[in-house]
């Protein structure tokens, strides 16, 4: 069964085919960020005390260092996806979406960088 017109089949109109794993990767963060969500939430109400030197301390851990570093990846990915269609959806100068998507990749990739570093500092 097709459901493009006639029109547009002569056009060659209609998906690209390429939306479906940008759609499945902003599911799967979601996902994934579920659980990674509420194990930040747990360890954090089961400290003694929320203080700068008990985090650090908490982050000096490798098994809580490696869990944070993929919560933050996540939670940056997800984002990027979820600005990335807002751009493509409601910036219509082709310039201005170009600059803004460059934008954000470049923060995307700052904040991991900055993330990787700090875990990095802490554990030496």
């Amino acid at each position: 069964m097709q459901y493009r017109s006639e029109i547009k089949r002569v056009k060659g109109l209609g998906t690209a085919k390429h939306g479906f794993s940008h759609w499945w990767m902003q599911r799967l963060t979601a996902v994934l960020m579920i659980p990674l969500g509420l194990w930040f939430f747990y360890s954090l109400m089961t400290m003694e005390t929320v203080s700068a030197d008990a985090v650090i301390v908490w982050l000096q851990h490798p098994v809580q260092a490696l869990l944070m570093a993929l919560w933050t990846i996540t939670v940056v990915y997800h984002a990027t996806l979820g600005l990335q269609v807002i751009i493509e959806d409601y910036v219509h100068g082709k310039a201005m979406a170009l600059t803004l998507l460059t934008l954000i990749k470049f923060a995307m990739f700052a904040m991991i960088v900055a993330t990787f570093f700090s875990l990095f500092k802490l554990a030496s």
